[in-house]
Order: structure tokens, then sequence, then C-alpha cells
């Protein structure tokens, strides 16, 4: 049973998120376990606000600002639902209709659009290494430009996805788990499946699985991380995941086979990635233009994907689970369904349609999770903050 406003006010008051305040959310891991949990807390409780029809709106006027270097379809509006709640309008930077196409500098940019912008929100998930140092560089400047007085506030940046993580992603699915097992102290022990699946494409990213496997440990979840050999993820981050199982007292493992993964589990997410090892080369290609490489590596690895059709969720598969069809099936989407989206995907028809409403719900959580990270690095007091809005009682929708 979900707690009440009061329950969630109190366990808030007993974590030290201080830290968060007039901060970044760039990484999960940047993050200590009790400013994670306070994210969780401030999220329900935002969302508590508004199903009773109360305002959490904390700005009367005020700008969020985000730039989608990738597609996007629930992020960008979650971006946008999360920046609502608070109060705060959003304006959408588009690179071909600025002066980044004519060359301005990051620095330039990033002070340019902060004069009135409270948040920033950014994708920047296409190529290794590009993503986290272009966000970094953006929150150095606005930092810099705050610290010259040119600034009178200091914007605070989130990630919408980098190449090494997705924190708004991984909030959300940790809200989502949360509230279906009854409690976050409850996720202690669950069995989850973090697995590769094939896909038509070739480029997806790295930092859907990343998140996943670097977050979920740290509440004590065991861990299992299976893909085909040759699609290995970042060294680093599985480093992470394996240090946090251990600090938790959890298990992470490495498997090669999706069924290994699937046995058992209380959590499978299934979902394609393209090989670390092809990523960083085609950065490297894109850097040097190389066009004509470009095109022959998008063969070679669609080729390679072609080996591995097997590697798709299936209701024989979901049979071995804890829990069999009624197991907890998560997926970030779009999935790639076979029948349905493509000839071969990452999901059967069947499997998708047994889950689509609980993977539905699974993405309702992410406007909560961005507008809880936005809350905790503008609001000095949140405990106060929200006691006040509360009480308050502004009807976010007006009806006689």
């Amino acid at each position: 049973m979900a707690k009440n406003f009061n329950e969630i006010l109190e366990t808030l008051s007993g974590l030290d998120y201080s830290g968060m305040y007039n901060s970044d959310f760039l990484h999960t891991w940047d993050k200590t376990t009790d400013e994670l949990k306070a994210l969780y807390e401030t999220a329900a409780a935002i969302r508590n606000l508004r199903e009773r029809n109360i305002s959490s709106r904390i700005f009367d006027s005020g700008l969020a600002v985000s730039l989608f270097r990738d597609n996007s379809t629930r992020t960008r509006f979650s971006f946008s639902k999360g920046s609502n709640l608070l109060g705060l309008e959003l304006q959408d930077l588009d690179e071909k209709k600025s002066q980044i196409a004519h060359g301005e500098t990051v620095r330039e940019t990033a002070t340019m659009i902060s004069f009135m912008a409270d948040v920033i929100g950014i994708r920047d998930d296409m190529y290794i290494g590009a993503g986290d140092a272009y966000m970094a560089e953006v929150s150095e400047s606005v930092q810099q430009a705050y610290a010259d007085g040119v600034l009178d506030h200091r914007p605070t940046l989130i990630s919408l996805q980098s190449d090494s993580d997705h924190p708004t992603q991984s909030s959300a699915d940790m809200l989502y788990l949360i509230e279906e097992f009854g409690g976050l102290e409850n996720l202690k022990g669950k069995k989850v499946a973090v697995t590769w699946a094939y896909s038509p494409s070739y480029g997806k990213p790295l930092s859907c699985p990343q998140s996943l496997i670097s977050l979920l440990p740290r509440f004590g979840m065991d861990v299992t991380l299976a893909h085909p050999e040759g699609y290995d993820l970042m060294p680093e981050v599985v480093e992470k995941a394996k240090a946090y199982a251990a600090e938790s007292g959890a298990t992470f493992k490495q498997v090669n086979t999706m069924a290994e993964a699937f046995e058992g589990a209380d959590i499978v997410i299934p979902k394609s990635w393209a090989p670390f090892a092809a990523m960083e080369q085609r950065t490297k290609l894109y850097a040097a233009g190389d066009d004509a490489g470009i095109a022959a590596l998008e063969k070679e690895l669609l080729a390679q994907n072609a080996t591995h059709k097997d590697w798709v969720s299936t209701r024989e598969l979901m049979a071995t689970t804890a829990n069999g069809q009624d197991t907890i099936f998560m997926h970030p989407l779009p999935a790639d369904i076979s029948g349905v989206s493509c000839e071969n995907g990452e999901v059967m028809a069947d499997v998708f349609e047994d889950h689509r409403i609980g993977m539905y719900k699974e993405a309702s959580y992410k406007p909560y999770a961005i507008a809880a990270m936005m809350f905790l690095q503008k609001v000095k007091n949140p405990v106060e903050t929200l006691r006040a809005l509360e009480a308050a009682a502004t009807p976010r929708w007006n009806q006689q």
C-alpha cells in the first residue's frame, strides 16, 4: 500500500540530501543512496498532490530549456510535464535554428539560454564520450557565468540520457518497482534479468542497460546481465555494478544466454543495445567524417545482430520466471515487437500484449521522477515546501 502524504514527509525528513540543492543530476552514481531515496519520496509526494488535485507549482514564472540531440517521445513529453508540474514554461532549443549552426561555442550558448532558465535538460546519447563531455561543459559554463555575476542564479542541469547513463528512465523504473512491490525495502533480494534482445536496428544506446545494472544493486536487487558474446557494456559501468552489489550484499553476474537470465527472475527487462566496441568505432568514424566507414560498420553490425534472432522474449521463456506470465516485464519503449513493428524483434506480440499495461504504467512515472529531480535541486527546504503546498491546497484543476 502506498504511503500517505505525511508518511512520505516523515521518511524524507530522515534522509540527508542537502547536497542536491543547487546542483545537477547527470548520473545516478553521482548521488548518495540517501539522495536517491529522497528523489523517490519527493516524486511520490508530487504524484500524491496531483492525484488529490493539489497544485505542486513552486514557480510563478520561469523557463525550462530542453535540448534533444536524439529522437524522443516519452522523455521529451515527460520533461515538458515535469516542468509544468512545478510551474515552468518549456522552450525547446533547436540547434538548426540557433546560432549553434553558425559555430556559437558551448559556453556562449549555455550562458545565453540561462538568463531566465531555471532548468536545462539535455539528451545526448549517440556517441561514446560525447554526451557526458557536452553536459559537463554546459554545467561548467553556467557555473562560471554565475560565479562571474553574469547570471543572477545557477540553472540546474538534468541529463535526459547520455552515452553512459539514463537517470530519468532508471528512476522511473525504480518508482514503478517500489509501487509494484509495496515499498523500497521490499526490492531487496528480488532477482532481475537485464538482457540484450534482438533488434533489426544496430545503434541503440548502451545507457539504458547501464543505468539499470548500476542502480538496482544499490538497493539489494540481484542482477543478472545477459548478452551474446561481443555485446559488452562499458567496462567501468560493469565494475560499478559489481561494487554496488558487493556493498549492498546483492549479487551481480553475467551470462551469455537469455534463458539463464530469465530462470527464476522476479523482473525481466529485455532491451537491445549496440556493442561497446562498435559504438567506440562509430564515434571515431563520425569524428573523422568517414561516411563509407560508417556505412560498412552498419552493414557489419546488422549482419551480426541477425545471427541472434533467437534472443526474443517468448511466453515459453516467461514460463521459466518466478511467477510465469505474471512476472513483471519492463521496457523503456518503444519496443521492437515481432510481427507488429517489425518482422523479428525484441519481444513476441503476445508477450508484449500480456504486459502492455504494466509497461505503460512504468512510463507514467517518468514525469514525476523528472519533477522530483528539479524540485530537490531548486528547493532549499523540500519538506517544508511540500507541506506548504498541501496546506495551500490550490486546485490544480478548478471545477464547479
